[in-house]
């Protein structure tokens, strides 16, 4: 999606909606009759979009607003090109939709739970060998497959897929909420992921058979879903997410992530980039033009080159450890002063809303009024460690670096079960005008 464009608290401009509801899980098929690629998703329990592109890569068009909310929805092109979806939460239904894809036809109830199961949710719909395959996930703990012989609308039976393999992670949780997918040789493997705090959700994948009842079935190690498994395919090279991005083109490149629409007359790229401030509040969670990147594990390193000599009498700016509870490092000027800074107590509650601003910690040396500062995070998210420990420093010269405050502890919830990411700071406190300028962003592991 472009742009998340059915409310302005998205824009931060009315609330923090950013951080809450949204998208639920989508679903992107290809479509060899018309040569389109469909993505279609419920927003907020109450709409679903559907939005079609000649490339996957974009650009993505919307085509269609349906009333109904397709809840972590599977998409099917059948044999004969319909298109149907299976969604919903413990029931679950499938509705078929038109010849465009772009409203629905029919929908119909074709599995409900029972209590040997309870809560089941992220089907992924296929059609296999002449049946129809559902998959759901038993949150937070495997995968079903719900089967059907005789059409799409069922009726269907289920046996356990992925459940009671313990998992491949140490410390993380269960495989669950994944799919399928075969290889151009024909070989089958599933494709999920494990609740791992407080990085995330992180992918694992194993192979797949099929039974001589129709069923997937996936290939343990003794029983257990293996640490390893023979990669299925030839060497696929892509771009390293370490290293150092020194915003050399004229946009951002796609590792990036807003947290929130955007303001994009206040930033730009151009041999750096440039965040002016976008607010003006004492809230970094309703601050604009937050820029996130993904850590990696087990343990990574962010640091970034801050140019600050067009800050503004009570600009916040700096980099930080970004979720429920967060901490950065950063400069702040106030009075014409400039000096280091690290804030730390900034909390939502329960309902992703903020329910403490933050503290300063500690305080770092007084800078000139104009140079650069080199700001650094160290993250340690292995879910099998106890301390999940972030260390925040920053060097005046780029090779001396000292730390500043108490290591950070992050925070396992589930709720906020995105995970952690590096976030660029710059918001305002006083009144917009002032701006700074990110020379690099460099991500290093051990």
């Amino acid at each position: 999606m472009p742009i998340l464009d059915w409310s302005s608290k998205y824009d931060l401009t009315g609330g923090q909606r950013a951080y809450v509801e949204g998208i639920w899980a989508s679903s992107m098929k290809y479509r060899k009759s018309n040569g389109l690629f469909y993505w279609i998703g419920c927003i907020e329990f109450a709409t679903t979009y559907v939005y079609t592109a000649s490339s996957a890569a974009g650009p993505w068009t919307k085509r269609a607003t349906i009333n109904n909310c397709y809840y972590d929805v599977g998409l099917l092109i059948d044999d004969d090109d319909t298109l149907y979806v299976a969604f919903g939460n413990t029931n679950i239904s499938v509705a078929q939709l038109s010849s465009d894809g772009f409203t629905q036809v029919k929908m119909q109830q074709v599995f409900a739970s029972p209590s040997s199961i309870g809560t089941i949710e992220g089907s992924r719909f296929y059609k296999i060998n002449g049946n129809y395959i559902i998959l759901v996930t038993q949150p937070a703990g495997g995968e079903w497959a719900l089967k059907s012989t005789t059409g799409p609308f069922g009726p269907y039976t289920s046996k356990s897929f992925v459940v009671g393999y313990g998992n491949p992670v140490p410390g993380g949780g269960t495989p669950h909420q994944g799919g399928i997918v075969d290889t151009p040789s024909g070989q089958w493997y599933y494709m999920g992921f494990v609740d791992s705090y407080p990085g995330g959700r992180i992918p694992v994948m194993g192979p797949v058979t099929w039974g001589s009842d129709g069923f997937p079935a996936f290939q343990t190690v003794n029983n257990a879903f293996g640490t390893s498994y023979p990669y299925p395919m030839g060497a696929h090279p892509l771009a390293s997410h370490t290293g150092t991005d020194s915003f050399a083109g004229s946009s951002l490149g796609p590792e990036w992530e807003w947290n929130h629409n955007p303001d994009t007359t206040k930033f730009s790229v151009s041999n750096g980039l440039k965040l002016q401030t976008a607010t003006v509040t004492a809230d970094l969670y309703s601050a604009r033009n937050t820029l996130t990147r993904r850590i990696l594990g087990p343990t990574s390193t962010a640091t970034i080159i801050l140019d600050y000599s067009s800050m503004h009498d009570g600009d916040r700016a700096g980099l930080a450890m970004l979720r429920d509870q967060s901490s950065w490092i950063g400069v702040r000027r106030d009075n014409g002063t400039v000096r280091l800074t690290r804030v730390s107590n900034i909390n939502m509650d329960t309902n992703w809303n903020t329910s403490n601003t933050g503290s300063e910690i500690a305080s770092g040396p007084t800078l000139p009024t104009s140079g650069r500062v080199w700001l650094r995070v160290g993250a340690d998210i292995r879910p099998s460690t106890s301390s999940h420990a972030a260390v925040f420093g920053y060097s005046t010269d780029g090779n001396t670096f000292v730390t500043l405050g108490s290591t950070f502890t992050m925070d396992t919830s589930w709720q906020f079960f995105m995970g952690y990411r590096f976030a660029i700071l710059n918001y305002a406190t006083s009144a917009l005008g002032g701006s700074v300028t990110v020379d690099s962003f460099t991500l290093s592991t051990p």
